[in-house]
């Protein structure tokens, strides 16, 4: 057993891509090593939702925004669309050159759950979903400045569309059990959620709730609750956001905020002063500013003109606003424990019932072992019409992995009825591969 998992361990140091360290998850917090880690970045996605290019494989473009993203001072960017059949060595080194983080949603406009309606939802959440999904993860699980996974955003839209929990919780479970079962690294997996305010905090609770397969490592959401006056800045509680602080204090898993920088009547970024303060710190993570960009919404810090960029008084002002805006110091009052949250009942807004999720396809329990197989990328057909759904609900921990990121086998799960615990480490094969040539070439960690 024991040179099994030093060969797991091993393999795990030799497909690491990248210098900076992995972040991690502890108690409500995102640690680097042994410093506090707060996001403090942008949204990335040139050309908007519509278009749904890879921003990380045009290369000339990348190099131009890292720049201004070095001027900002930003250690994190989020994508929300990459294409997963192509490689992104060169972006990625590119980012990690910059000590620039990335998170990165799952999701891609062809392969995503259908919220349409309860028949659309199951029909959507197949095996060539899932495939799309973990193909995705298997693109950047060995890029050391992959921060976290977004296994859903804004599903939630509205307060009549939250019978799409379970589903987006669902594919949080399957998401962290291919990660354990494949990944040299645990990678953290959340989702990151619209400020619906009747149900905000059901969402927080939900995802956070039940046996620990199906629990988010983190929960994010999109707030743009703070806006500037013509002015003046706004407060913090004219803002709310010292009641939001009162009702997150005892949240076990770290928050933050996945977009942020109302543009209304006067975008001053005063509350990137607030986020990195100690009036938040004890349970916030940071934010990144939306957007990059300018698209038809108004909400960009650039423009983006016949190939060139020219920034805005946005980013100046964002720049400005990043620059005086310390990161407390030490813990900044992180918690290293806590527990679970309980579950919210049904009520008038919150329209999920029970706690039980929607079982894994079929079809789609292969790739545990075997993996994904050929990646869709985002010419692949879709799979909102195609592949088997889901049929019946999945029993309480049966999405416990078969083993772990350092090839140990994963402890027995006494309540689940799906994939159990292996008798034997099981060690993906690529990674003896690895091994072979780590020995071979000296064990050389480069890109």
């Amino acid at each position: 057993m024991k040179s099994f998992a030093t060969i797991a361990a091993l393999a795990a140091v030799v497909a690491a891509k990248g210098s900076l360290t992995p972040i991690e998850v502890k108690g409500n917090a995102f640690w680097k090593g042994t410093e506090r880690f707060y996001v403090r970045g942008v949204a990335y996605q040139p050309g908007g939702a519509a278009d749904a290019k890879d921003p990380l494989l045009d290369l000339e473009s990348l190099k131009r925004d890292v720049d201004n993203f070095k001027k900002l001072g930003i250690n994190t960017i989020r994508i929300y669309t990459i294409d997963n059949s192509k490689n992104h060595d060169e972006g990625m080194k590119m980012l990690d050159d910059a000590g620039i983080y990335l998170a990165l949603d799952a999701n891609t406009p062809k392969y995503s759950l259908n919220r349409e309606n309860e028949d659309t939802l199951r029909a959507s959440y197949n095996e060539e979903y899932l495939r799309s999904v973990f193909a995705t993860v298997d693109a950047f699980q060995d890029y050391s400045n992959l921060m976290v996974f977004f296994s859903g955003n804004e599903v939630i839209n509205a307060k009549n569309n939250s019978n799409a929990a379970p589903f987006i919780k669902a594919v949080t479970r399957d998401m962290k059990q291919y990660i354990s079962n494949r990944s040299p690294r645990t990678i953290p997996v959340g989702y990151s959620a619209a400020d619906v305010s009747e149900i905000i905090e059901q969402q927080a609770l939900y995802f956070d709730c039940g046996t620990d397969d199906e629990r988010a490592d983190f929960f994010a959401f999109n707030d743009y609750s703070w806006c500037d006056f013509e002015d003046k800045l706004q407060t913090f509680e004219g803002a709310g956001w010292k009641t939001k602080m009162e009702t997150y204090k005892d949240f076990p898993r770290p928050i933050f905020l996945s977009e942020h920088g109302c543009i209304e009547p006067n975008r001053q970024w005063g509350e990137v002063a607030a986020i990195y303060s100690d009036k938040m710190s004890s349970v916030y993570s940071g934010g990144l500013a939306y957007e990059y960009t300018v698209e038809p919404n108004g909400y960009g810090i650039v423009d983006l003109k016949d190939g060139s960029i020219e920034t805005n008084e946005d980013f100046d002002s964002l720049k400005e606003a990043y620059s005086k805006a310390k990161d407390p110091s030490g813990d900044g009052g992180a918690k290293t424990s806590g527990t679970p949250s309980k579950c919210p009942p049904k009520d008038k807004n919150w329209e999920v019932e029970g706690t039980l999720l929607p079982a894994i396809p079929a079809k789609a329990v292969a790739f545990m072992d075997s993996g994904a197989g050929t990646a869709p990328g985002l010419d692949g057909k879709g799979s909102h019409f195609a592949g088997t759904p889901s049929k019946g609900t999945a029993t309480p921990g049966s999405g416990q992995a078969t083993r772990t990121p350092d090839g140990q086998a994963a402890p027995v799960n006494n309540g689940g009825n799906g994939a159990s615990a292996a008798n034997n480490v099981e060690i993906p094969m690529k990674f003896f591969g690895m091994v072979g040539a780590s020995v071979l070439l000296g064990a050389a960690l480069m890109f």
